[in-house]
């Protein structure tokens, strides 16, 4: 899972993304799926500079926090996180994750409902190995060691 967020002006965005990938090792992209319906998606197509973070398997509050329908401001949904700026796009970063990556999109693609952000990487903010990743298949995260198709 991965949270992205962007900075519009005096306030901060963000929302919970499950469809997240990389595209190219050169130069290195990445690409984000957003409700084209969203705010955050008529944001992100004005403000081209974001971040990703990807989550670890403690943050499923956190996931939650920012999946949720009416959702505050980033700022406040980090309040009690440990977070800080990125330096290129400016957005808030949670601490905690795998890693974060500050992004510039050069291509966006609609897709259905859906927006397709195609980003650059401009710096790896941070990246850890002392956690798993946060995963989440058919509507349900994944647990230590278990599959997507097990009930």
């Amino acid at each position: 899972m991965v949270v992205l967020t962007v900075r519009d002006g005096r306030d901060d965005l963000g929302t919970t993304v499950t469809s997240f990938m990389s595209v190219s090792l050169e130069p290195p992209m990445v690409v984000a799926s957003v409700a084209t319906s969203s705010y955050l998606c008529e944001v992100l197509n004005r403000r081209p500079r974001w971040a990703a973070t990807i989550l670890s398997s403690p943050q499923r509050a956190l996931a939650g926090r920012f999946a949720a329908e009416g959702r505050p401001s980033a700022r406040i949904l980090l309040a009690a996180e440990r977070h800080h700026r990125g330096v290129r796009s400016d957005a808030l970063i949670p601490e905690t994750g795998i890693s974060a990556l500050e992004c510039e999109t050069r291509q966006t693609i609609e897709a259905g409902d859906h927006t397709l952000f195609v980003a650059e990487v401009l710096t790896m903010d941070y990246t850890t190995r002392d956690e798993k990743p946060l995963i989440r298949v058919n509507r349900r995260y994944l647990e230590d060691g278990s599959r997507a198709g097990r009930r």
